[in-house]
């Protein structure tokens, strides 16, 4: 839907269009010339929200101080033995024609 631009040079996006980018209150506009257009790129405002906890629904268990060389060790384990299992592309031979 076309909209005039103001006397100062505003021009009112569309809801539908601040919604679905997520476009909020505070985010930055970021112009930028190109052709004959303009582009528009939003970054959004630095959140005020705690991610505490945000993980701990992924968390299978936790680990006490005392057992957390164990843990660090048994992963480290797990993940090279997991590498071995994966060739990388360097260690993969080429065909001669």
């Amino acid at each position: 839907m076309p909209t005039l631009v103001g006397s100062k040079g505003q021009v009112v996006i569309e809801r539908e269009i601040r919604n679905r980018l997520g476009v909020q209150p505070g985010a930055v506009a970021v112009q930028t010339l190109v052709g004959d257009r303009v582009e528009i790129r939003f970054v959004p405002p630095a959140h005020s929200e705690s991610l505490f906890g945000v993980l701990s629904s992924h968390l299978s268990r936790g680990a006490a101080t005392r057992a957390w060389s164990e843990v660090k060790r048994r992963a480290w384990g797990a993940a090279a033995k997991d590498k071995e299992r994966t060739p990388s592309r360097r260690s993969r031979t080429r065909r001669s024609p």
